[in-house]
């Protein structure tokens, strides 16, 4: 199974649950009109808006960070034991072939991420 960006899958299936009422509304207007003629200007009409969303949410570059969470690790910088955050992979930066990962707590963590921001990778 290929590796999927959570986010990009997540927002889609929100994006698929919010077709339904408004597709339901345009053939709510159209039942004057037979079944057939009114589904296929409801799917035009979908077509039209739903597009330009999925275009964003499959090509976005402000979906493409991914991070990595998990629970009781040791800060890498601080050494506290608490949740733990990693980019994993994000514009000019790919760390999804590290061997031994560095996790940070939520404090250095935000230090960690505006340094990257500051070495210009889009964080």
């Amino acid at each position: 199974m290929p590796k999927v960006n959570l986010k990009r899958y997540t927002l889609y299936l929100v994006r698929w649950q919010l077709s339904t009422p408004i597709l339901a509304g345009v053939l709510f207007v159209l039942s004057s009109m037979d079944k057939i003629t009114a589904t296929v200007i409801a799917n035009l009409i979908g077509g039209l808006i739903f597009f330009w969303v999925d275009i964003f949410i499959f090509t976005s570059k402000k979906l493409d960070v991914e991070w990595e969470i998990q629970e009781d690790i040791i800060c890498v910088d601080c050494g506290k034991i608490s949740r733990g955050y990693r980019i994993v992979k994000a514009d000019n930066y790919d760390k999804s072939s590290d061997i031994k990962p560095q996790f940070r707590c939520e404090a250095c963590s935000i230090r960690k991420t505006e340094q990257l921001r500051k070495r210009g990778i889009s964080v």
